[in-house]
């Protein structure tokens, strides 16, 4: 699907960055690790969320991270946004998406959707049903929006597994898929998230090392999806296991990963670093926006169909109908 709007977001990769061009980079401590616990959400699915709940809330600029199960016959119907983006990333099946814009489109595993809701933004995500009643899995990602980008026009940009480049380091035993931002001087494609966020997909084989700078006082966490990945903190190390957000310090310019040599299998894990918004988080649902009286103002364009929620009057996808 091409943009729907001009780009307005903000560089991905920030000139100068004392960080990424550190001459002796130290290395980011961890300030908690904790397993993310399979819950219900939605209509049937099942999600692992790891931001947005009581062990982390409100990590700016991240709201929510889900790792989503998605069966045929559940989904996420017809639902509102206003205020955030959002970016899904699919590991296993394919989903579809539809607005009240008259957009729609399929990702597939490997692909990437990124979603700014803006102004306001009514639209369905669904498991595409491949015959043989396989789940679909996922990560998906709430991104705050800059305050004076909230009332922005939706926008759309679907990443495809082809699009993205790949590093190599550490005679093959690293392999990172570079979603967005830079890893081992390879760059993203970009004008993808309106907010600055890197998101690398990592892969260390055993007897690995990995080393990746982050851009300076960006808040970053990892989420493993395999294996156990070793976390060099410069003074100690941490052994994380699978399905754990492993949350770091604003200090220090990298994050170093490694599996030992005899490690039974290879660890991959998702890097996440985005830029910190100083600004207050107000959300009720999937409404975010900067007080009180401007969620209490989305809920009321909603509910009468107006300031951005004209085209909800008498929409309803096709594809959540079954839902409905």
């Amino acid at each position: 699907m091409a943009p729907t709007s001009t780009f307005v977001g903000l560089p991905v990769i920030p000139p100068m960055d004392p960080s990424l061009n550190a001459t002796s980079p130290k290395a980011r401590g961890i300030q908690k690790v904790f397993e993310a616990r399979e819950q219900a959400e939605g209509a049937g699915a099942t999600v692992r969320r790891s931001i947005g709940t009581p062990n982390l809330r409100n990590f700016t600029p991240f709201l929510m991270l889900d790792h989503f199960s998605v069966a045929p016959g559940a989904g996420f119907p017809d639902h509102p946004h206003r205020g955030q983006e959002t970016i899904t990333y699919l590991l296993h099946g394919a989903v579809d998406h539809e607005d009240f814009a008259g957009t729609k489109g399929t990702i597939f595993a490997g692909d990437l959707q990124f979603m700014t809701a803006g102004r306001g933004i009514v639209h369905a995500e669904m498991p595409h049903d491949d015959g043989e009643g396989t789940s679909n899995i996922g990560m998906q990602l709430w991104v705050d929006l800059p305050r004076d980008l909230k009332g922005c026009e939706p926008r759309y940009r679907d990443l495809r597994a082809s699009e993205i480049p790949v590093a190599t380091a550490d005679e093959g035993k690293v392999t990172v898929k570079v979603i967005s931002g830079r890893s081992y001087g390879v760059d993203s494609v970009q004008e993808l998230a309106y907010t600055p966020v890197w998101l690398l997909d990592a892969t260390i084989q055993p007897g690995g090392k990995f080393t990746q700078a982050l851009p300076a006082g960006w808040n970053a966490f990892a989420y493993t999806l395999e294996g156990t990945t070793t976390f060099d903190t410069g003074a100690t190390t941490q052994q994380v296991p699978k399905y754990h957000n492993a949350v770091f310090e604003q200090k220090g310019d990298q994050v170093l990963a490694q599996v030992p040599a005899d490690a039974e299998e290879a660890a991959r894990f998702i890097l996440v670093a985005g830029m910190p918004l100083d600004q207050p988080v107000v959300q009720y649902g999937p409404f975010v926006l900067n007080d009180a009286s401007q969620v209490r103002q989305a809920i009321m364009d909603y509910q009468s169909y107006q300031n951005g929620f004209e085209r909800a009057e008498n929409w309803q996808s096709e594809i959540g109908k079954s839902m409905m």
